[in-house]
């Protein structure tokens, strides 16, 4: 009875053991995988597009604006300081226009990006997390490149690990 016991134990030990060490950790490098993608590639020429288009309108300004400093420049010595006022106040104007329209233009560049890419970036999440539940792993680590420095988690089976949050909490006090 004693050495049923002990080969009992002994085997829940070993099965205990296994299982622990079956836990799988991987890592992917998820900007090789975006950058390879069809849509990413279309994105970015639509954002590309997209850009040229806000600096060719950003050029626009600056040729009427040069233009018009260049004619103030020429004509200032003729003006009566009423024109003169009133010419300085349009070049203020557009100088304004100009880094209003600039300030804008990043704002949108910054919108059309998050449009663009993040459903592809959802898209390679989700295709991450399907193979990684397919797989059996329990956490991948997104690196760049294999550097383990860029590391950041991509992918966790909550109900594989365990919460420590309350724990740290009450270390820390709060």
């Amino acid at each position: 009875m004693k050495k049923f016991l002990k080969l009992t134990l002994a085997v829940a030990l070993m099965v205990s053991a296994t299982a622990v060490n079956a836990q799988k950790f991987g890592r992917v490098d998820l900007a090789a995988i975006v950058t390879n993608m069809t849509e990413y590639k279309e994105a970015t020429t639509n954002l590309e597009t997209y850009g040229r288009d806000l600096q060719d309108q950003l050029e626009q300004i600056q040729v009427e604006f040069n233009k018009l400093y260049a004619e103030y420049e020429k004509n200032v010595a003729t003006y009566s300081d009423t024109v003169r006022q009133l010419k300085e106040r349009e070049l203020t104007e557009l100088q304004q226009r100009f880094q209003d329209f600039q300030q804008l233009a990043q704002q949108d560049m910054a919108k059309k990006e998050a449009e663009l890419m993040t459903p592809i970036y959802d898209k390679a999440n989700e295709a991450v997390k399907q193979v990684s539940s397919a797989g059996g792993y329990i956490a991948i680590f997104s690196t760049t490149s294999d550097q383990p420095a860029s590391a950041g988690l991509a992918y966790f089976d909550p109900a594989q690990l365990t919460d420590i949050t309350s724990e740290v909490k009450a270390a820390l006090g709060i």
